[in-house]
Protein backbone atom coordinates (compact mmCIF):
# COMPACT_ATOMS: atom_id res chain seq x y z
CA UNK A 1 0.00 0.00 0.00
CA UNK A 2 1.07 3.33 -1.10
CA UNK A 3 2.12 5.95 1.89
CA UNK A 4 0.21 8.86 1.84
CA UNK A 5 3.29 11.05 2.26
CA UNK A 6 6.99 10.37 1.88
CA UNK A 7 9.37 11.55 4.31
CA UNK A 8 12.56 12.47 3.72
CA UNK A 9 15.30 13.40 6.42
CA UNK A 10 18.23 16.11 6.48
CA UNK A 11 20.58 17.67 8.99
CA UNK A 12 17.57 19.73 11.54
CA UNK A 13 14.69 18.92 9.12
CA UNK A 14 11.99 16.43 8.63
CA UNK A 15 9.97 16.92 5.36
CA UNK A 16 6.78 15.14 4.40
CA UNK A 17 5.95 15.13 0.97
CA UNK A 18 2.27 14.80 -0.83
CA UNK A 19 2.07 13.77 -4.16
CA UNK A 20 0.72 17.02 -5.00
CA UNK A 21 -1.01 19.96 -2.99
CA UNK A 22 -3.05 18.66 -0.63
CA UNK A 23 -5.73 20.73 1.28
CA UNK A 24 -4.48 21.73 4.98
CA UNK A 25 -5.70 22.83 8.18
CA UNK A 26 -4.56 23.79 11.05
CA UNK A 27 -2.43 26.50 13.27
CA UNK A 28 1.29 26.10 11.37
CA UNK A 29 2.96 29.35 12.48
CA UNK A 30 3.39 30.46 8.69
CA UNK A 31 0.14 28.57 6.60
CA UNK A 32 -2.32 29.09 9.62
CA UNK A 33 -6.04 27.98 8.69
CA UNK A 34 -7.58 26.50 5.70
CA UNK A 35 -4.84 26.62 2.70
CA UNK A 36 -3.00 23.87 0.33
CA UNK A 37 0.67 22.56 0.18
CA UNK A 38 2.98 19.84 -1.17
CA UNK A 39 4.74 19.81 2.03
CA UNK A 40 5.02 20.42 5.63
CA UNK A 41 7.93 20.09 7.53
CA UNK A 42 9.29 20.16 11.15
CA UNK A 43 12.62 22.48 12.10
CA UNK A 44 14.87 21.37 14.82
CA UNK A 45 15.83 24.54 16.78
CA UNK A 46 17.77 24.74 20.29
CA UNK A 47 17.06 27.40 23.08
CA UNK A 48 19.81 30.23 21.70
CA UNK A 49 17.86 30.09 18.01
CA UNK A 50 14.92 31.54 20.10
CA UNK A 51 16.26 34.04 22.36
CA UNK A 52 14.04 36.97 23.93
CA UNK A 53 13.12 39.15 20.96
CA UNK A 54 13.83 36.78 18.25
CA UNK A 55 11.03 36.77 16.02
CA UNK A 56 9.38 32.76 15.95
CA UNK A 57 8.08 33.51 12.15
CA UNK A 58 10.81 35.49 10.93
CA UNK A 59 12.96 32.90 11.79
CA UNK A 60 11.01 30.03 10.61
CA UNK A 61 10.59 31.65 7.15
CA UNK A 62 14.30 32.07 7.05
CA UNK A 63 15.00 28.86 7.52
CA UNK A 64 12.39 27.37 5.45
CA UNK A 65 13.84 29.50 1.84
CA UNK A 66 17.50 28.59 2.86
CA UNK A 67 16.43 25.30 2.91
CA UNK A 68 14.46 25.72 -0.51
CA UNK A 69 11.26 24.65 1.19
CA UNK A 70 9.32 27.73 0.26
CA UNK A 71 5.87 27.00 0.43
CA UNK A 72 5.71 24.57 2.86
CA UNK A 73 3.80 24.76 6.01
CA UNK A 74 6.56 24.78 8.95
CA UNK A 75 6.30 24.10 12.78
CA UNK A 76 9.38 24.03 15.35
CA UNK A 77 10.31 21.61 18.02
CA UNK A 78 13.18 21.06 20.30
CA UNK A 79 12.67 17.24 20.02
CA UNK A 80 15.23 15.33 18.42
CA UNK A 81 14.13 14.54 14.80
CA UNK A 82 14.80 11.44 14.85
CA UNK A 83 12.76 10.48 17.88
CA UNK A 84 9.66 10.49 15.27
CA UNK A 85 6.95 8.29 15.21
CA UNK A 86 4.41 6.91 12.77
CA UNK A 87 1.40 5.10 12.39
CA UNK A 88 -1.37 4.19 10.36
CA UNK A 89 -5.38 3.18 10.15
CA UNK A 90 -8.00 2.53 7.83
CA UNK A 91 -8.31 1.08 4.55
CA UNK A 92 -9.45 1.75 1.24
CA UNK A 93 -10.96 4.70 0.98
CA UNK A 94 -10.86 5.78 5.03
CA UNK A 95 -7.35 5.05 5.25
CA UNK A 96 -5.38 7.74 7.84
CA UNK A 97 -1.66 7.83 8.43
CA UNK A 98 0.24 10.23 11.20
CA UNK A 99 3.27 11.44 11.99
CA UNK A 100 4.13 13.01 15.36
CA UNK A 101 7.38 14.37 17.35
CA UNK A 102 6.78 14.61 20.83
CA UNK A 103 8.47 16.94 24.20
CA UNK A 104 6.76 17.52 27.17
CA UNK A 105 8.83 20.00 29.43
CA UNK A 106 6.10 22.88 28.65
CA UNK A 107 3.03 20.99 29.29
CA UNK A 108 0.72 21.73 31.85
CA UNK A 109 -2.22 19.72 33.75
CA UNK A 110 -5.44 20.75 34.67
CA UNK A 111 -6.31 21.36 38.04
CA UNK A 112 -9.48 20.90 39.73
CA UNK A 113 -11.45 23.82 38.34
CA UNK A 114 -9.72 22.96 34.47
CA UNK A 115 -7.00 25.64 35.01
CA UNK A 116 -3.58 25.11 33.05
CA UNK A 117 -0.86 24.54 35.55
CA UNK A 118 2.70 24.88 33.90
CA UNK A 119 5.29 21.99 34.65
CA UNK A 120 7.85 23.38 35.38
CA UNK A 121 10.80 21.18 34.34
CA UNK A 122 14.68 21.13 35.90
CA UNK A 123 16.76 23.43 33.69
CA UNK A 124 18.39 23.20 31.48
CA UNK A 125 15.66 21.31 29.96
CA UNK A 126 14.42 22.68 26.22
CA UNK A 127 11.54 23.50 25.53
CA UNK A 128 9.07 20.73 24.35
CA UNK A 129 5.97 20.31 22.32
CA UNK A 130 3.72 17.92 20.25
CA UNK A 131 3.42 18.68 16.60
CA UNK A 132 1.10 16.31 14.78
CA UNK A 133 0.50 15.99 11.13
CA UNK A 134 -2.27 13.65 10.18
CA UNK A 135 -3.26 12.95 6.74
CA UNK A 136 -6.54 11.11 5.26
CA UNK A 137 -7.37 9.90 1.69
CA UNK A 138 -10.56 10.82 1.78
CA UNK A 139 -10.99 14.00 0.59
CA UNK A 140 -13.14 16.26 3.31
CA UNK A 141 -15.13 19.77 3.03
CA UNK A 142 -14.23 22.76 5.02
CA UNK A 143 -16.55 22.04 7.87
CA UNK A 144 -15.04 18.24 8.07
CA UNK A 145 -11.55 19.51 7.85
CA UNK A 146 -12.20 21.45 11.34
CA UNK A 147 -14.39 18.40 12.40
CA UNK A 148 -11.50 15.89 11.67
CA UNK A 149 -9.08 18.58 13.39
CA UNK A 150 -11.14 18.17 16.75
CA UNK A 151 -11.26 14.66 16.86
CA UNK A 152 -7.10 14.69 16.09
CA UNK A 153 -6.90 17.21 19.14
CA UNK A 154 -9.11 14.79 20.99
CA UNK A 155 -7.37 11.65 20.18
CA UNK A 156 -4.32 13.13 21.24
CA UNK A 157 -5.19 14.05 24.41
CA UNK A 158 -6.57 10.83 25.34
CA UNK A 159 -3.19 9.52 24.43
CA UNK A 160 -1.67 11.68 26.58
CA UNK A 161 -4.07 11.12 29.90
CA UNK A 162 -3.45 7.02 29.25
CA UNK A 163 -1.92 4.50 31.61
CA UNK A 164 -1.82 7.45 34.39
CA UNK A 165 -0.70 10.53 32.31
CA UNK A 166 -1.16 13.39 33.44
CA UNK A 167 -0.05 16.14 31.08
CA UNK A 168 -3.09 17.29 28.51
CA UNK A 169 -0.40 19.23 26.13
CA UNK A 170 2.00 22.01 25.50
CA UNK A 171 1.84 25.80 24.90
CA UNK A 172 2.95 25.52 21.64
CA UNK A 173 1.46 22.05 20.31
CA UNK A 174 0.79 22.36 16.60
CA UNK A 175 -1.44 19.78 14.49
CA UNK A 176 -2.09 19.61 10.98
CA UNK A 177 -4.80 18.11 8.92
CA UNK A 178 -3.99 17.17 5.45
CA UNK A 179 -6.23 15.59 2.68
CA UNK A 180 -6.26 14.99 -1.07
CA UNK A 181 -8.57 18.23 -3.01
CA UNK A 182 -11.88 16.58 -4.85
CA UNK A 183 -14.74 18.73 -6.85
CA UNK A 184 -17.23 16.64 -4.03
CA UNK A 185 -15.63 16.17 -1.04
CA UNK A 186 -17.28 14.33 2.05
CA UNK A 187 -18.85 16.84 4.17
CA UNK A 188 -19.03 15.10 7.41
CA UNK A 189 -15.84 13.30 9.52
CA UNK A 190 -17.36 12.62 12.84
CA UNK A 191 -16.45 9.22 15.29
CA UNK A 192 -19.38 7.37 13.83
CA UNK A 193 -17.49 7.63 9.80
CA UNK A 194 -14.62 5.04 9.27
CA UNK A 195 -12.49 8.34 8.38
CA UNK A 196 -12.78 9.64 11.63
CA UNK A 197 -12.13 6.18 13.57
CA UNK A 198 -9.16 5.65 11.59
CA UNK A 199 -7.82 9.17 11.90
CA UNK A 200 -8.48 8.78 16.00
CA UNK A 201 -6.92 5.48 15.77
CA UNK A 202 -3.83 6.45 13.85
CA UNK A 203 -3.43 9.64 16.19
CA UNK A 204 -3.98 8.03 19.25
CA UNK A 205 -1.34 4.99 18.59
CA UNK A 206 1.47 7.40 17.58
CA UNK A 207 1.02 9.67 20.34
CA UNK A 208 1.12 7.02 23.17
CA UNK A 209 4.35 5.45 21.53
CA UNK A 210 5.70 8.75 21.31
CA UNK A 211 4.78 9.76 24.81
CA UNK A 212 6.34 6.12 26.30
CA UNK A 213 9.45 7.20 24.65
CA UNK A 214 9.69 10.83 25.69
CA UNK A 215 8.85 9.91 29.50
CA UNK A 216 11.44 7.07 29.44
CA UNK A 217 13.90 9.62 28.25
CA UNK A 218 12.39 12.50 30.72
CA UNK A 219 11.66 10.68 34.51
CA UNK A 220 12.26 14.26 36.03
CA UNK A 221 9.93 16.16 34.53
CA UNK A 222 7.25 12.94 34.20
CA UNK A 223 7.71 12.66 38.29
CA UNK A 224 6.77 16.49 38.50
CA UNK A 225 3.83 16.62 36.05
CA UNK A 226 2.26 13.77 38.90
CA UNK A 227 3.24 15.76 42.07
CA UNK A 228 0.78 18.63 40.56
Amino acid sequence: MEPLFTLETRPGWLIARFPAPWRLAGWSLNRPGLTSTACVAWLEVVDADLPLGVDPLDLLDRRLAEAGLDGAAGMMTARALDRHHRAAAGTGPDRAEVLVTLGLTNGAVLDSAGHPRPVMPPPPAPVGTINLLAALTRPLSDGALLEALALAAQARTAALLAEDGRIVGTGTDCILLACPPAAAPCPFAGLHTATGQALTSAVYQATRAARRVWEAENPATLAASRRL
